[in-house]
């Protein structure tokens, strides 16, 4: 005679494969609901208990536990609804429960293939155990049409070593999920706010207790805002804050008015936006009955501000799970049906209470920026120079390189950016007062000449600063050229950027038509060549800059010529610019020919310098080209840097000194 079995659980495979298998994707997603059992079945504590070496994790709590009556119609009842059977709060603590649909404990098996659960209640101990692979058997051996029945194995008593609550064993874990220790501490603690003492629900994982400060991010905070009354000491966890703000918490769905509460917080940095792990913390859980109902909202609004980058927070909304209102969480319940107007009224007041976010985060980070930059004492003093209105501008834009979160080096040079363009703006104005004076007099002759020098010096602080930019351009050049990447890098670089052969050819001349009648004459001359010649080469270009008409040849570092042979070589291409000139009537304008080497001709004397020079040829190897060009602007910047205040203070501030 066949025995009958104890247990019993109906189930489809696909009810398996999507409520089961695949319905999370993360260990403390899983871990989240079995917690939640333990806090609906009144339990005071739980532990997650890790053996990494037979790999198994040990989920035990002392709640009411569960008969065999309870294993078979509430456990493995696949879609028991609590709340429907008059479980909306449990007995003892009268808390609000957390599960809904009676789906969870399948998620269990989407990290591991074998479940035991052990249970006592008023004495009697109870236990099963299921196994994935038999499941899927018993499901596969069936009827395809019906729900098919798999009975788990009866645990027996001796087996049991708890004497209350509920203990599940997660066997046979999947080799990809996290066990940290640390991570699941932290995932733990911003999935539930009500883990803790205040609840009488202390939660630990191999014996550590799980706090508020798991979740990591308060210290972050450097602004916070309240959503309500600070029910759970928001404002002494953020310890840090300098700044708390309180907003209005009530949202308006058909003439009724549903309370939220929480709080939303900007990081002091965007760096402090990421976990050691790598994690982001840059988003807005929504957490109903004390549990994350959505990881995150943030994410669907796209907000292109800085202010994005910073924010965390959490929205407690228990009106999105009304008991007498029907299920707003997805199957996977992770997220929320986003087109119920329940969720639609709390992303509308999300989306208005950003904005006001956004308006005062601006306004606390152009004070922070100002109280910054005047810890410097020059720039203090500067501000103090400054009028009402300038003072006003210099300070927004203070405020706006300080929510950059800049290394110390980057903001001091935008700060001496910000002086220059604060400094034409007081120029303006100025300028903008002569054009009231119809004819320069004894009275006003004085504002004019200020004026004149002001824009003087404002402009030699431009150029100082483009100096100093090009000789930081330039020791890159030369850490290149140790890198042997001087061939490319140059090629690419220098026909745009005509200074580094000479300080005075600052600009290169926009001559579209000319340049395209020189480049078929010297495609002309290119067929030519000699495969050496080809060989030798790595580009010719032809440019203009402030009148001057410029050959410029590049020669392979490793190809070395005589003088007589480069002059013969380039000489055929002046031959031909001169011709594209005298068609284009310039038969007066200049040409200069330079060629850039890997080293000196070996007949490189002076002799010949002269001859070349009679020629309008240079010569200059790359190591040289870019010593000699570095030598010409530092020498510039040490000759005008204590020209002019303006020109001091932005060294000060760049440099440091």
């Amino acid at each position: 005679m066949i025995q009958e079995s104890k247990y019993t659980i109906s189930i489809s495979l696909n009810v398996l494969n999507h409520l089961g298998i695949n319905l999370y994707s993360s260990i403390p997603a899983v871990l989240s609901e079995v917690v939640a059992n333990a806090w609906d079945a009144d339990s005071k504590n739980v532990r997650i208990d890790f053996d990494y070496s037979n790999n198994i994790i040990e989920i035990t709590d002392d709640g009411h536990g569960m008969s065999e009556q309870d294993l078979n119609f509430k456990f493995l009842h696949i879609g028991y609804q609590k709340r429907e059977n008059g479980e909306s709060v449990t007995a003892k603590k009268n808390r609000p429960v957390m599960g809904r649909k009676g789906i969870g404990k399948l998620s269990l098996f989407s990290i591991a293939d074998t479940i035991e659960v052990h249970s006592v209640k008023d004495g009697v101990k109870n236990g099963l155990r299921m196994k994935l692979l038999e499941i899927k058997d018993a499901i596969s051996n069936g009827d395809e049409t019906v729900n098919q029945q798999y009975h788990p194995a009866e645990v027996s008593q001796s087996e049991i070593n708890i004497n209350v609550g509920t203990k599940i064993i997660i066997s046979d874990l999947r080799k990809n999920i996290n066990r940290s220790e640390n991570f699941l501490k932290t995932r733990l603690a911003r999935r539930f706010t009500v883990i803790g003492p205040k609840y009488d629900f202390i939660v630990k994982i191999n014996d550590v207790e799980i706090t508020k400060s798991d979740r990591n991010y308060f210290p972050k905070i450097q602004y916070l805002w309240l959503l309500g009354d600070d029910n759970d000491n928001y404002v002494e966890q953020s310890e840090n804050a300098e700044e708390v703000s309180k907003i209005e918490n009530i949202i308006t769905l058909d003439k009724k008015k549903y309370k939220v509460s929480g709080w939303i917080g900007t990081l002091r940095s965007v760096g402090d936006a990421k976990d050691p792990g790598g994690e982001s913390l840059n988003n807005i859980s929504i957490m109903v009955r004390g549990k994350a109902a959505q990881e995150d909202i943030l994410n669907e609004f796209g907000d292109a501000g800085i202010y994005a980058q910073y924010i965390v927070g959490e929205i407690h909304a228990d009106f999105l799970d009304d008991d007498l209102q029907e299920d707003i969480a997805t199957t996977s319940r992770q997220k929320l049906i986003e087109d119920d107007p329940r969720y639609q009224a709390l992303r509308e007041y999300l989306k208005n209470v950003l904005g006001k976010i956004r308006a005062s985060w601006s306004d606390f980070r152009n004070e922070k920026g100002e109280v910054e930059a005047r810890k410097n004492p020059k720039i203090n003093a500067w501000m103090e120079s400054l009028d009402v209105d300038s003072r006003k501008i210099a300070k927004r834009i203070f405020g706006k390189i300080h929510q950059m979160g800049l290394k110390e080096s980057h903001q001091n040079e935008l700060f001496a950016q910000s002086v220059i363009v604060i400094e034409g703006f007081k120029y303006k104005k100025k300028l903008s007062i002569l054009n009231d004076f119809e004819e320069i007099t004894s009275e006003n002759i004085e504002m004019f000449s200020t004026v004149f020098s002001e824009i003087d010096e404002i402009e030699a602080a431009h150029y100082y600063q483009i100096t100093k930019g090009r000789m930081d351009i330039i020791y890159k050049l030369q850490k290149m050229v140790c890198n042997n990447e001087l061939e490319k890098t140059l090629q690419n670089y220098l026909f745009e950027h005509l200074w580094l052969l000479d300080p005075t050819w600052d600009r290169t001349t926009d001559t579209p038509v000319m340049e395209q009648t020189v480049k078929k004459e010297f495609e002309n001359l290119n067929v030519n060549l000699s495969q050496e010649e080809k060989d030798g080469r790595i580009d010719i270009k032809y440019k203009t800059s402030a009148g001057m008409n410029i050959i410029i040849e590049l020669k392979r570092p490793n190809v070395r010529k005589t003088c007589f042979q480069l002059l013969g070589q380039i000489d055929k291409y002046k031959t031909a610019l001169r011709k594209c000139l005298d068609a284009a009537h310039k038969n007066n304008e200049p040409i200069t020919l330079v060629c850039l080497v890997g080293s000196m001709p070996s007949d490189y004397n002076d002799e010949n310098v002269k001859m070349l020079e009679a020629k309008g040829v240079r010569i200059k190897t790359y190591n040289a080209l870019l010593e000699q060009t570095y030598q010409a602007y530092q020498k510039y910047l040490e000759q005008n840097r204590k020209s002019g205040q303006l020109i001091e203070f932005i060294h000060s501030l760049v440099e440091g000194s």
